[in-house]
């Protein structure tokens, strides 16, 4: 509560795998949330459990696009931005929008928040980094990033949103954080995604051929979801800027051979390995340097790798849902006005 009002926070992209996991912990936390999304990568059954909470609403639409006045209406005291597709086979499927949704999609999220004095939340990534040549990543390295290869309209978009982001805050116009997220992953990760740790299992389970690329020894520092929104909470909530971008990963580095020979071995799969190319620019190690998030938020990382990926192992594993319920279901449509609940901050 804030002055005897519920605080209310907007996330953007709080359809997709880690910001329905965000949704969750804020409404947990008292909050009320506004999902904004254009469920072009996120998914409406992400939110399915979320259908009949009063303090929920998804709000339909495009970050490019000025925001909704749905969103508009009210006071909002805390804005995420983690609107972006995040896995290569998805963002380099429309490479414009992509880079468009980080840059005008970042601009418009902090006018809001300028407008509405709240507190804004970047959600970057490692891939500011590119192919690394210090090891591990601390945020001082200003990254080996190729500027016209075809990741870079993810790389670059995100490296363009932090400029954003830090211009907004040393022009006194938005209290800013800004995280670089590394490899997360857990339940509501779509099996289609391309990345890592979801091809693997997926492929294990249905008993597929696991596909590695190059020879398997590139490395990856694998964060389970529930400490990443751990991170994210607490650096929303920290008082004083931490006075640029912090790591949020695992510091534990693994091959991503070790991390197959891990995977069949707690599904029982007997899958067989086969090697395709390297993708383009694809980075070759990948570990965190977490001593900024340790010291200023108290964070790192609690869950175990292998307790992770049990978790995420029994989310692909269970069946098949039946149909989803969509009664009740509190979608907003991106012109509306919010209806009033009981508890709601009003204009």
């Amino acid at each position: 509560m804030k002055n005897g009002k519920q605080r209310t926070a907007i996330v953007a992209g709080g359809a997709g795998f880690i910001g329905s996991h965000l949704c969750d912990a804020l409404l947990a936390d008292g909050f009320r949330v506004l999902c904004l999304d254009n469920l072009r990568t996120g998914r409406r059954q992400n939110l399915q459990h979320l259908a009949r909470d009063p303090r929920f609403d998804l709000v339909e639409g495009d970050v490019i696009a000025p925001p909704p006045a749905s969103l508009a209406r009210g006071s909002v005291d805390l804005v995420f931005n983690l609107a972006c597709a995040a896995s290569p086979p998805q963002y380099q499927s429309d490479p414009e929008h992509t880079m468009l949704t980080s840059v005008l999609g970042t601009r418009n999220l902090l006018a809001l928040a300028e407008r509405k004095k709240a507190r804004f939340l970047l959600a970057s990534t490692s891939e500011v980094y590119g192919d690394p040549e210090v090891h591990p990543q601390a945020e001082s390295y200003w990254g080996h990033v190729n500027p016209t290869g075809p990741r870079a309209c993810y790389d670059e978009g995100k490296r363009a949103a932090e400029t954003l982001t830090f211009d907004f805050e040393r022009a006194g116009r938005a209290e800013v954080r800004v995280a670089r997220i590394f490899n997360t992953y857990g339940p509501r990760m779509r099996a289609d995604d391309g990345r890592v740790v979801s091809n693997v299992v997926t492929q294990a389970l249905a008993g597929d051929d696991i596909t590695v690329y190059g020879t398997g020894e590139q490395t990856r520092s694998f964060c389970y979801v529930d400490d990443l929104v751990d991170g994210l909470m607490r650096l929303m909530a920290c008082r004083t800027s931490p006075g640029g971008p912090v790591n949020l990963g695992n510091p534990a580095e693994m091959t991503v051979r070790e991390l197959v020979t891990r995977v069949l071995a707690l599904t029982g799969s007997r899958s067989r390995i086969v090697r395709k190319p390297l993708p383009v620019d694809d980075p070759q190690r990948r570990r965190p340097d977490i001593r900024r998030a340790k010291s200023l938020l108290g964070w790192s990382p609690r869950v175990a790798l292998e307790d992770g990926l049990e978790k995420t192992i029994a989310y692909f594993g269970r069946p098949a849902a039946p149909r989803p319920v969509t009664a009740g279901f509190r979608a907003v449509r991106p012109d509306a006005a919010l209806p009033v609940k009981a508890g709601a901050v009003t204009p």
